[in-house]
């Protein structure tokens, strides 16, 4: 080789290392992104108030129990699948029908606690007619305050924007939550019901395990498509999300077949088979979801999902007997519509268990109510 080739060579190889080091850099500002604007909730202070504004004191027995948890910090990743130990994120389900989220309310919320450390999942339902403070929406309602608590992920998003939380419904509702029950909350994700269908065609179905007929029709409607007979079930987009939303039986009962509908979605996702979909599951994804989570921790919560045991999933409730339902004068709206009346002190003192881990240990009740786990179980 000459000395001109040998020069040429090294030139070559410079450029080629360079360009490599280029697009390894800029694959891992991409990889490590998130995909959404991050939750302002280091404070329960509303979004653009000034820097003076202090919230209004509370009584001693509420000031421990509603303080928000510091910023959150970087956190060694001593768990599974090279991720922290513990992160919690809000999942919601928009009742949103079209492929933005410009309006509609949280039909389905839900707080998980994934450990990678243990690894468990534990799944936390929120009842979405609880009657609850929202920060930020006073203003724009005439000095209102208080409103369901589906109806903060409607206020936060761009058809009302009552908020400049850049995490908009996501951001909102999860400031509302830690606000009124001191929940952690670290990363959101919110599907509408389209994309929510698209994301099970996707996958070829769904196969779900009902332990006894579901029943939605009604005088008004009896379409068979609300019928759901007992035993193993393949359920495309439409009719997974059908029964999912049913629930003339009450909101408990609505819950445990939602709890259902995500325990065959695990099932499938964590199915090696499904890599083939993966093409068109990420098309149905794409730009059709709300979530601040980055592409590495999307493939951390895939990584974990495939290491735990079906018992290993909890799906977790309040205890039905603090629940009595209610109405209330909603100024809004100008009538009376239906709530949860419930202690809130009691829900917060639940919650703290669910934020440390601790939710089923023996030494801990509340109000004569002993935490749970709902009768849904992952197959």
């Amino acid at each position: 080789m000459t000395r001109s080739e040998k020069i040429t060579l090294f030139i070559l190889t410079t450029l080629t290392l360079l360009l490599a080091a280029y697009v390894f850099r800029l694959y891992l500002g991409i990889w490590k992104r998130p995909l959404g604007p991050t939750l302002q909730i280091s404070t329960i202070i509303p979004i653009g108030m000034p820097p003076t504004w202090t919230p209004p004191p509370a009584t001693p027995a509420l000031d421990s129990a509603k303080q928000t948890p510091p910023s959150p910090t970087p956190t060694p990743l001593n768990g599974l699948c090279n991720a922290p130990a513990t992160v919690h994120i809000l999942l919601i389900g928009s009742d949103a029908r079209g492929d933005t989220y410009t309006y509609g309310l949280a039909d389905v919320i839900r707080l998980v606690r994934v450990e990678f450390a243990t690894p468990r999942v534990s799944i936390l339902e929120f009842p979405r007619d609880l009657w609850v403070e929202i920060p930020d929406i006073a203003d724009n309602l005439n000095g209102q305050k208080h409103a369901k608590l589906n109806q903060a992920y409607l206020y936060g998003n761009p058809g009302f924007g009552y908020t400049n939380d850049p995490a908009q419904g996501p951001g909102l509702l999860a400031r509302t939550l830690t606000l009124n029950f001191g929940t952690r909350i670290d990363h959101y994700a919110a599907i509408n019901m389209h994309t929510f269908v698209k994301i099970v065609n996707a996958l070829g179905g769904i196969d779900v395990y009902l332990p006894e007929p579901v029943d939605g029709r009604t005088a008004e409607d009896t379409n068979d498509r609300l019928f759901f007979r007992a035993g193993w079930l393949h359920l495309d987009g439409t009719r997974a999300l059908t029964l999912a939303r049913i629930r003339i039986e009450g909101s408990f009962a609505r819950a445990d077949n939602q709890n259902r509908v995500l325990c065959a979605l695990r099932d499938k996702l964590t199915r090696p088979e499904i890599i083939t979909k993966l093409p068109e599951l990420i098309h149905a994804f794409k730009g059709s979801i709300q979530t601040d989570l980055s592409p590495e921790q999307i493939s951390q919560l895939a990584c974990i999902g495939t290491q735990i045991k079906p018992q290993d999933i909890h799906f977790l409730s309040f205890p039905e007997e603090h629940f009595k339902p209610s109405r209330v004068y909603d100024p809004t709206f100008k009538k009376k519509v239906f709530i949860w009346e419930v202690d809130f002190e009691i829900l917060r003192k639940y919650v703290q268990q669910f934020n440390e881990g601790t939710w089923f240990a023996s030494q801990f009740s509340v109000g004569g109510g002993e935490p749970q786990e709902n009768t849904v179980v992952c197959p």
